[in-house]
């Protein structure tokens, strides 16, 4: 889940999950008339800095950081059975609580389970009340697990935003899959956008990097090499986690430079 850090000028410095229901909605701000601050799926780490921005513009300080505000302390306790998952409210304020548990899952007997915005969906349109609970509801395990052999919860894409290459027979929908196209697969298969966090894969970068500049004194070019692939391997996903695609770190990258003139000193591009 994405936090934003966002500043109205003159007015206020707070954190979000939903700009346009908090912002945009409800305080009548949209874009141009507020600025982002800071993005970061890590929720201690935009409370931290929204008490940090707060003092720094002169605003007053919110007493509970973002990350100790009771609803964003409020786990939702389903009850799993065999047949059915029941969800702690009634099906009219339902909506809203899976929307704030999106990406959460759990396992049937019938297969896993996650929260999506699609899957929401389908949860709504075949929600029951519990007949012996007003405040209960509850849906039938089988049939939602049936729902995502049929349906890709992130519609072709990773958690995180990455195109997928496959089609539902395995093989690439538009010709050859691409190696970052590769590297997303395989990443996504073994779990790192569902569990892993970009605090780790940037540490992970850094442990590269150190291993490349070993290799460069050492003038062994195969590791030189192979720490260069791990690198670029770490990177798409770190772009994935980070929600957005190593092909658009590129191009904007590319774009920044392609106009760029400067010469070469002592080993190094200075640019003009």
């Amino acid at each position: 889940m994405m936090y934003f850090l966002y500043h109205i000028p003159g007015k206020k410095i707070g954190v979000t999950r939903d700009l346009e229901e908090r912002v945009h909605k409800q305080q009548g701000y949209y874009p141009g008339e507020y600025e982002i601050i800071e993005q970061s799926d890590d929720i201690d780490f935009i409370s931290a800095g929204e008490q940090i921005m707060q003092r720094a513009y002169g605003y007053k300080v919110d007493e509970i950081p973002y990350n100790k505000l009771k609803f964003n302390n409020m786990k939702m306790n389903i009850n799993i059975t065999e047949q059915t998952t029941t969800f702690p409210c009634p099906v009219n304020k339902l909506k809203g609580r899976l929307m704030d548990s999106t990406g959460m899952t759990w396992n049937t007997d019938f297969g896993a389970c996650i929260i999506t915005e699609d899957s929401v969906k389908w949860i709504m349109d075949n929600v029951k009340t519990s007949m012996y609970n007003a405040d209960r509801c509850y849906i039938y395990n089988k049939a939602f697990a049936r729902y995502f052999d049929n349906h890709d919860p992130y519609n072709g894409q990773t958690k995180t935003g990455g195109l997928f290459p496959v089609g539902a027979d395995g093989r690439k929908k538009n010709g050859k899959a691409n190696r970052f196209d590769l590297i997303r697969i395989w990443a996504k298969e073994r779990g790192l956008y569902e569990h892993g966090d970009t605090k780790t894969q940037a540490l992970k970068l850094v442990e590269e990097m150190g291993e490349i500049c070993r290799a460069i004194l050492k003038g062994n070019h195969d590791d030189v090499v192979d720490g260069i692939g791990d690198c670029v391997v770490v990177l798409t996903n770190l772009a994935e986690l980070q929600e957005t695609t190593i092909e658009e770190c590129i191009d904007q990258a590319y774009n920044e430079i392609k106009n760029r003139t400067g010469k070469m000193d002592n080993g190094t591009f200075k640019k003009d």
